[in-house]
């Protein structure tokens, strides 16, 4: 078959670890022989970054929002000991915050649902899609440990010098104090997301905090949720047939337990964050998880959810063999190259961009997959194989297909 032509690059974001000698086995493998690939290529690397004192970070997430459709390989967030390992000059933020910062999106994580691989949740029949608020929380909070007896207070000071002072706590003892903050804009930027995002897949949108307890900061969510939706995004949910509504987040999670699936749960950023592991680990596998960070203004990152798979790296690089699961990878190109061919008017692309979705899937209910995921399916008499044979296995099922 002569290759799929691309108008208009995508953004493509190397990484770390085993995910990037993923990342090079996939492009090799499934893309490079069907399509002829325009990407604007960014290494995202800890080394590079570390070269580029993390510009390329910051150049990568503007070159999203110049082309609107960007790939991002997992990428490590250093901590102290890879401060040592690769010898950092400092500790570098997370990428994935950095982007998302830029972008002001929504990360958007959703099981990839494949026969034999059953959910923990035996009435889960559908996948549930998690909206995590990428902006601020405990995530940009600001920290202190308090030595002794004392007085805690927040302080806000206008532009015109007058404050306003609210208590946190007299302290009688040594203990610990965090504030932290969001952003109306964002918290909006946010909603418009997941209503705009629940149009597109036509599915119920839920959206839960705890604003019983705190009735400032997540009622505010509440609120800014509540009034766009009356105000922009109503009569477009009637016509559609799908439904938002507000629910508190313990009640959400029982609910959530007794479902079967199929519509989009909405949390602040530190709550998706917890519930998308949940959501991933009870429907099989980080590796089963497709990620996409959608801004307000229509660009879209596709992602994998999990890690750059430190321990198979350390086995790759002694030569020793690995069988890591490359599906939530191999599911960021699909998406990110639909997205291209449906923003630029190619359904050879989007068609491609199908079938390469069905031949991952397809290539797992037949019996071969990796070592994880063979040792939660309930089919019997599977093939184990290794990183590189399931991604050549998926190629042989692809040239099938196509």
């Amino acid at each position: 078959m002569e290759k799929i032509m691309m108008k208009t690059p995508l953004v493509e974001m190397d990484g770390d670890e085993m995910t990037r000698i993923l990342w090079k086995m996939i492009k090799d493998e499934l893309i490079y022989p069907f399509v002829d690939l325009k990407a604007e290529y960014y290494d995202l690397g800890l080394e590079h970054r570390n070269e580029t004192d993390d510009q390329v970070t910051f150049d990568s997430a503007y070159a999203t929002k110049k082309y609107g459709v960007a790939v991002k390989c997992a990428t490590i967030t250093p901590n102290a000991a890879r401060m040592t390992e690769y010898d950092l000059k400092e500790m570098w933020k997370s990428p994935n915050g950095t982007i998302r910062a830029i972008l002001d999106g929504t990360v958007f994580r959703a099981p990839i649902v494949v026969k034999g691989i059953e959910p923990c949740v035996k009435n889960w029949k559908k996948p549930i899609t998690i909206a995590r608020h990428a902006y601020g929380d405990v995530y940009k909070g600001s920290e202190m440990k308090i030595p002794g007896p004392g007085k805690a207070e927040i302080v806000y000071t206008a532009e015109d010098g007058t404050q306003t002072v609210e208590l946190i706590h007299e302290f009688k003892e040594a203990g610990i104090v965090q504030g932290m903050h969001n952003i109306c804009g964002s918290i909006e930027s946010f909603a418009r997301s997941c209503f705009n995002y629940a149009l597109d897949t036509k599915q119920t949108l839920w959206f839960a905090t705890k604003d019983t307890i705190s009735k400032k900061y997540d009622h505010t969510f509440k609120d800014i949720f509540q009034d766009i939706f009356d105000a922009e995004y109503k009569e477009k949910f009637d016509a559609a047939g799908i439904e938002y509504f507000y629910t508190l987040i313990d009640d959400a999670v029982a609910r959530v337990m007794k479902s079967e699936g199929g519509y989009i749960w909405a949390c602040k950023n530190y709550d998706g964050d917890v519930m998308s592991d949940m959501i991933s680990s009870a429907f099989g596998s980080l590796a089963m998880m497709t990620s996409v960070l959608v801004s307000p203004d229509g660009n879209y990152e596709y992602e994998a959810a999990h890690g750059t798979v430190q321990r198979h790296y350390y086995k790759h690089l002694k030569g020793e063999e690995t069988s890591t699961n490359s599906v939530a990878t191999i599911f960021a190109w699909s998406g990110a190259l639909r997205k291209r061919g449906e923003l630029d008017e190619i359904p050879e692309l989007v068609a491609f961009a199908d079938k390469l979705e069905a031949a991952t899937i397809k290539t797992i209910e037949d019996g071969k997959m990796t070592k994880d995921l063979a040792l939660i399916t309930t089919l019997e008499n599977v093939t184990v194989l290794n990183s590189e044979n399931f991604i050549k296995a998926i190629r042989e099922t692809l040239e099938a297909m196509l």
